[in-house]
């Protein structure tokens, strides 16, 4: 590896999936105020919402995450033309 082409603040962090609380670490220059201890060894903490393990597409599970009810709006704004169609093609 050549030398110098790294930025100073180049070092192993750990990331944590605060959903399911799945702690990996990697290299990263990402900030960090939170520390937290792997095995034994302190490492800079950044939290994440969403991360591989949590993520449905890797996961396999869909989660429907609706906070406003903004599905049930939708379906009954437009229920009316679900009916109209199935008018006409009687």
């Amino acid at each position: 590896m050549r030398k110098d082409i790294h930025p100073e603040n180049y070092r192993l962090v750990a990331f944590k999936d605060m959903s399911n609380d799945d702690v990996f670490l990697t290299k990263s220059t990402a900030e960090a105020k939170e520390t937290i201890e792997v095995d034994g060894v302190e490492y800079p903490l950044v939290k994440l919402e969403i991360s591989r393990t949590s993520h449905p597409y890797y996961t396999g599970k869909t989660k429907l995450v609706d906070t406003a009810g903004r599905i049930d709006k939708f379906k009954n704004k437009y229920k009316k033309f679900k009916k109209e169609d199935k008018e006409e093609a009687e």
